[in-house]
């Protein structure tokens, strides 16, 4: 590579570096770390290909800084715990929105191929669903509480059923990734059609606004996770087939460290959607305005923490 477009190429990148180097307070250490790891293996290059090159002199200069802050940081722990929420993953989620928004695009896609499937094929809810749920969700539908599978277990119990299980969706999400960002795009298939079918069947029986209003309590949370889960997965799955300036290895160490840092950011959502879905969705009857509060108030959380602010983020530190 010409050094020119070495230079092009990663100068964006650099220059948000030194942003985070000048802005040390809120990074963690293994921002830094990974800040390190980049800049030497761009230094590892630059030192082959341009040696005794200004851009060689530049990338020494800001590997040294990148190693003296990081030591620097290092008994921070706090500071490590609280960068980590407040700068560390929305920037990389700032990194990855395409991702985010290709997860998204499939899962509504999935969606929209579950109503299309059980409106075709009246059978296709019981494939998906089982014969049991459905069977089940008749029954309550006959007896007027057609949402009442909530209200059925011990709400700790279903508590800690529910977290433990969102966790094991949005790793597997995460996980699939190894398989290429195609075994991630049918666990997000998979559970897409899921929630379309699963909707559908109550749309079939016309009480679709009321299922929206209990089921969306929990499911804004829920369902906007395994979407972001999924985006991780397609970071971990496209790391070896397009490692960029790195080696395939090290782009897929990158991508393990990066996606596996945001799946954990995940895990006190999926609590909250657990106990949501434990100890309020079981409350059927409650206010519409209620209901509505707590979806849109989920939906902007959601849209705010992994889309606006990280971009805002990101932009105000290639401006610092």
């Amino acid at each position: 590579m010409r050094e020119v477009a070495f230079l092009k190429k990663n100068a964006e990148k650099w220059t948000e570096f030194e942003s985070l180097l000048k802005n040390r307070a809120g990074n963690s250490a293994d921002t830094i770390a990974d800040l390190y790891i980049e800049v030497s293996n761009d230094l590892a290059f630059a030192q082959s290909n341009y040696p005794n090159s200004k851009t060689a002199a530049y990338l020494n200069d800001l590997a040294i800084k990148a190693h003296d802050t990081l030591y620097r940081n290092k008994k921070l722990d706090w500071a490590r715990v609280i960068g980590f929420w407040k700068t560390e993953l929305p920037l990389i989620y700032a990194d990855y929105q395409k991702e985010l928004l290709y997860a998204f695009s499939i899962f509504v896609l999935a969606i929209s191929i579950g109503v299309l499937s059980s409106e075709i094929e009246p059978d296709f809810i019981r494939s998906i669903l089982g014969d049991g749920y459905v069977n089940m969700t008749i029954e309550n539908i006959k007896d007027g509480d057609p949402l009442a599978v909530y209200k059925d277990e011990h709400a700790l119990n279903m508590f800690l059923g529910i977290t433990v299980n969102n966790i094991r969706v949005s790793f597997i999400a995460f996980v699939f990734g190894l398989t290429t960002a195609i075994g991630t795009g049918f666990v997000l298939l998979g559970n897409g059609i899921m929630v379309g079918t699963f909707f559908h069947m109550f749309y079939k029986y016309g009480i679709i606004a009321e299922a929206f209003l209990v089921v969306f309590i929990h499911g804004a949370l829920e369902l906007s996770v395994i979407v972001i889960a999924g985006a991780a997965g397609f970071v971990l799955g496209n790391s070896f087939l397009f490692p960029g300036t790195f080696s395939r290895y090290q782009s897929f160490v990158r991508a393990v460290k990066r996606g596996t840092k945001m799946v954990i950011g995940l895990v006190p959502i999926f609590i909250l959607a657990g106990f949501l879905e434990s100890f309020v969705t079981r409350y059927t009857e409650m206010p519409i305005w209620l209901s509505l509060f707590i979806i849109l108030s989920s939906f902007s959380f959601i849209l705010f923490y992994f889309v606006i602010y990280p971009q805002r983020l990101k932009q105000k530190i290639l401006q610092a």
